[in-house]
């Protein structure tokens, strides 16, 4: 049994301002897009609290979200989308997964943290 298998729904790509992006994202997602890092800073990302996040459509969605193609800039995703849903936070603490795993389809209902543990392991 898996504890984790994405279903590609999109519930993670939905919310506003979770990724953050670092300078090297920034260069490497803007490259990818064909544009400078000024570009693509000033008009797919948020910047707050001195900090650059990417950005959300008026629908909630990151701006690299299509429902049909999925995500738009997945080879080349942020860490914190190539890590979900093995989390640093969601590693250490039972309550948190809890509560992934109550909003992502992809994490198997019948998984034990421990197994959740396993897998992030491998």
């Amino acid at each position: 049994m898996k504890a984790f298998e994405c279903k590609h729904c999109g519930e993670c790509c939905y919310g506003r301002g979770g990724i953050l992006l670092d300078s090297s994202e920034i260069e490497r997602i803007a490259a990818f897009l064909g544009t400078t890092p000024e570009f693509f800073s000033k008009w797919y990302c948020e910047p707050r609290n001195d900090r650059i996040y990417v950005g959300t459509r008026g629908n909630g969605y990151c701006v690299f979200f299509d429902k049909a193609r999925l995500c738009l800039i997945h080879q080349v995703k942020p860490r914190p989308c190539r890590l979900w849903p093995f989390y640093p936070a969601l590693l250490k603490d039972r309550e948190t997964w809890a509560l992934a795993k109550g909003a992502c389809p992809g994490i198997n209902p019948e998984a034990s943290f421990e197994e959740f543990l396993r897998e992030a392991e491998r």
